[in-house]
């Protein structure tokens, strides 16, 4: 399924700003953690590099039509889906009924013998 580009979609600016700003606060935290000796300006400098390349790279995705699902439209797919669940009928009310017991599956290895006479081989 291919989309053409569409320069009348909207880019979700705010929300690619939003996530790039949470990507850079957890990276800073890391770097602050894993290079605590050796803090290095250029760490620094390519993760603020990678703020414009990530909105350009967003909005070229959103012109041609892409669009991630926000944790609401999951919650809601999955709330109808549980929905439709409940409504649906139970596989088991539909299934068969359990056939007749014949001479080879009417006793079964718990049942009591008639009589004292022993097992036959």
């Amino acid at each position: 399924m291919c989309m053409a580009w569409d320069s009348t979609r909207p880019v979700p600016w705010r929300r690619l700003i939003r996530e790039w700003i949470i990507y850079v606060a957890f990276a800073t935290v890391a770097f602050l953690f894993i290079y605590r000796d050796d803090l290095q300006l250029g760490l620094f400098a390519g993760l603020f590099a990678s703020g414009p390349m990530y909105l350009l790279f967003g909005a070229v995705l959103a012109k041609f039509g892409y669009a991630r699902k926000t944790f609401k439209d999951l919650r809601a797919e999955r709330d109808t889906a549980a929905a439709s669940k409940a409504a649906a009928p139970s596989a088991t009310s539909n299934a068969r009924s359990k056939p007749a017991p014949t001479r080879r599956t009417s006793s079964g290895p718990s049942s009591q013998r008639k009589g004292n006479k022993p097992k036959r081989r």
